[in-house]
């Protein structure tokens, strides 16, 4: 969950280079970089670190055993091309197969970026979705919900195009992800959730 930070201890405007050098606010807030201009990244609720969790577990074993040489990183720094200069954006995951030169903070061509939508910050999570989809590198964005178990993928056609609408994955389907040629039952990344739970007998139901 994320909201725009209303502090004004905090600087009032910087752009990316001064945010990589910025010692932060002495707090452990984690801070993106939207325009210029630090938003607070809140703590996430239960069910979206769960979520999350459960997607880089698939994301990782999957790359582990077909395309080693890519890595599944969980809160990457990456910087869309609009506005470079003034913008650095944090999804929940991300997945590049270009390794990292040093010990940098932004994500080396990352190809397929995810995020988990919680309640309160779908503006601000679809606003940077479409910030991380003019990253030249980016080739799927999956958007993942937290209060019901929906997914929507955006996948850049052969001209490099996006899509007018994501494709919506509901219960009982699967989550197709051609960037990384993974295919899982959208259910597999809501193990452990309430939304997986029935309502009479309270066990986790079977994907």
């Amino acid at each position: 969950m994320t909201t725009l930070a209303r502090d004004t201890r905090l600087p009032p405007f910087m752009d990316v280079a001064d945010f990589l050098a910025w010692p932060g606010d002495g707090t452990p807030t984690r801070y993106e970089l939207v325009d210029g201009v630090l938003r607070a990244m809140a703590p996430a609720g239960d069910t979206h670190n769960r979520i999350q969790s459960n997607l880089h577990l698939l994301i990782g074993n999957h790359l582990a055993r077909t395309r080693p040489s890519c890595q599944a990183v969980v809160t990457p720094g990456v910087q869309p091309r609009l506005r470079a200069d003034w913008n650095f954006r944090i999804p929940d995951l991300g997945v590049t197969c270009r390794p990292s030169e040093r010990d940098d903070v932004m994500m080396p061509e990352p190809i397929l970026l995810a995020e988990v939508l919680s309640p309160g910050n779908e503006g601000d999570t679809w606003e940077s979705v479409r910030a991380c989809a003019t990253i030249p590198s980016v080739q799927e964005i999956l958007v993942l919900h937290s209060t019901r178990i929906r997914a929507e993928v955006l996948t850049r056609d052969e001209a490099g195009a996006w899509p007018e609408n994501p494709v919506v994955v509901e219960r009982g389907s699967e989550v197709r992800l051609s960037s990384i040629a993974l295919s899982f039952p959208i259910e597999e990344a809501y193990r452990h959730t309430y939304l997986l739970r029935s309502t009479e007998g309270g066990e986790e139901t079977s994907p």
